[in-house]
């Protein structure tokens, strides 16, 4: 298996408990700040493909920026491009943290699913 990545935000809960879950497991990581290195639309597009989740599924819904752009509305009605677009402009309305290995992606942390992508 290559190396995973996460992408994640140093003041996140969720992402210092996937940090520290990765630790205790003996997981080496890519580790990809995700404010500093925002998610491009096409990187979103893949990872919608690859997790098999919807677009609304993507948005840090707990987040300030989400709720200050009244994103709970727009989610239900904007086509996934403008979801995207809305997405790569800025990696804190993410959620978090993300998960890339080879073919899977994970959003958010369940430490059942990421159990099962690498067989602990």
């Amino acid at each position: 298996m290559m190396k995973p990545t996460i992408l994640c935000y140093p003041k996140c809960g969720t992402c210092q408990k996937a940090e520290k879950w990765l630790k205790s497991n003996g997981i080496e990581y890519t580790y990809r700040p995700i404010k500093e290195e925002n998610p491009t639309k096409a990187e979103i597009a893949e990872w919608l493909k690859k997790s098999g989740l919807p677009v609304s599924r993507f948005f840090n819904t707990s987040g300030l920026l989400y709720k200050e752009q009244n994103m709970k509305d727009k989610v239900r009605v904007l086509p996934e491009a403008e979801l995207i677009d809305i997405l790569a402009t800025n990696g804190l309305m993410v959620k978090r943290p993300v998960l890339l290995t080879g073919n899977k992606v994970l959003v958010g942390f369940k430490e059942e699913d990421w159990k099962a992508v690498f067989g602990k």
